[in-house]
């Protein structure tokens, strides 16, 4: 019988103790495999949803709402800005690129967002099928929003005022379904693009350039300079504000970061214990099994494998913990993905990461650590002495 069959069986004479070893590292283990991944997909989503965008201008208010609202889609805008003072700020030398955002309107709970070509072109934007929105009125729907509305070119949706309600239903004039976008793992997946102008018409029209509003602009810089002068310009000579996406970010990922370390630090905890428990578990069992082992050593068995069986258990314990409690950290995130209302914050359960396997190594050390010095124990045991004494 191998060695390895032998430290299996020893583990299963008592089933109630490897349950429980096995439970409690699986806990640890899938809350550090949750933290990792909602942390990454989490930093990786801010990054993706604000590449390119150097400042976002909007009407006075919390810089993080306007981020949140013209960037990342979650949050209500902090108003209105003129179109005339928008055009003027989209025209300055330290603009390269000015992509306006009307805001206001949502079709099944995705937010419509009325821009323009700019658009396509800072996120990259490309057609599966059909052809981007041109008329008023035409829509070109992201990936996620077709998915989910089982949405086809030539379809004709209505929006509905709010960003998140249907009830206030605008069911006296249809979009027209034009394209559908490629999956891009970013906002634009869940969004429906059209042009500005078709977001003024449904809400009234507006006949003079003073009387038309934007919710927002995005802009990208034309040289290095205008990081620290622009903003400052905006916010002191204008009645608008700047916010800057990646200090924004930043600052939103160390409020959440806060949470997340409390829950890593508790996690360690809990596979503390773990092996505590694990090495507890193990001492017992060797004090119970030292005449077996006597016995194994007379019938030939040397001390290196009486060292490796032992070994094996705690690693076994672990190994077998580790990969329930992945398994679990996975599931745990489908489950918090399937009630997380914003598809464009909803994480992806089943992406693999490389990181997964330091969870798994830190995982079969925690077991070489508790099971090291049963096994020694073991190795240094006097077979006379325990022979003697049964």
């Amino acid at each position: 019988m191998s060695w390895i069959r032998i430290s299996w069986k020893n583990l299963l004479s008592k089933k109630m103790n490897f349950s429980m070893n096995v439970l409690l590292v699986a806990f640890g283990t899938s809350i550090l495999t949750l933290l990792l991944l909602s942390s990454e997909q989490f930093k990786s989503k801010l990054s993706n949803n604000s590449r390119n965008i150097d400042l976002v201008v909007g009407a006075k208010g919390s810089p993080m709402q306007l981020i949140l609202s013209s960037v990342y889609y979650v949050d209500f805008p902090t108003g209105n800005i003129p179109l005339k003072e928008a055009n003027k700020l989209a025209a300055h030398p330290m603009v390269e690129r000015a992509v306006p955002l009307a805001l206001g309107d949502n079709y099944e709970g995705f937010r419509m967002a009325g821009t323009d070509s700019n658009f396509v072109i800072l996120y990259g934007l490309e057609l599966k099928e059909g052809k981007f929105w041109k008329a008023p009125f035409e829509v070109t729907v992201g990936s996620e929003v077709a998915r989910n509305q089982g949405l086809q070119v030539g379809d004709v949706i209505h929006g509905a005022h709010g960003l998140s309600s249907s009830q206030d239903l605008h069911a006296e004039r249809g979009y027209t379904v034009t394209g559908i976008l490629k999956r891009k793992g970013n906002v634009t997946d869940n969004l429906v693009l059209t042009s500005v102008e078709s977001i003024w018409n449904m809400h009234g029209g507006h006949d003079e350039e003073q009387d038309k509003e934007l919710t927002a602009l995005l802009i990208k810089y034309s040289s290095p300079m205008a990081v620290v002068m622009f903003p400052r310009m905006v916010n002191q000579t204008t009645a608008m504000q700047a916010a800057s996406p990646a200090f924004e970010s930043a600052r939103l990922f160390t409020l959440t970061g806060i949470g997340m370390e409390v829950l890593r630090w508790f996690a360690i905890l809990i596979m503390l214990i773990a092996g505590a428990s694990i090495f507890i578990s193990l001492y017992s069992s060797l004090q119970e099994r030292k005449y077996d082992l006597a016995v194994m050593r007379v019938m030939g068995s040397s001390q290196e494998k009486i060292f490796l069986i032992v070994m094996m258990e705690g690693v076994l314990l672990t190994l077998i913990g580790s990969l329930v409690g992945v398994f679990l950290g996975h599931l745990s995130l489908q489950v918090v993905s399937h009630y997380q209302e914003m598809g464009q914050t909803r994480f992806e359960p089943w992406i693999f990461m490389k990181e997964e396997f330091l969870v798994l190594g830190g995982g079969l050390c925690l077991g070489l650590l508790a099971s090291a010095i049963p096994a020694v124990q073991a190795y240094r045991s006097d077979i006379s002495l325990i022979l003697a004494t049964h």
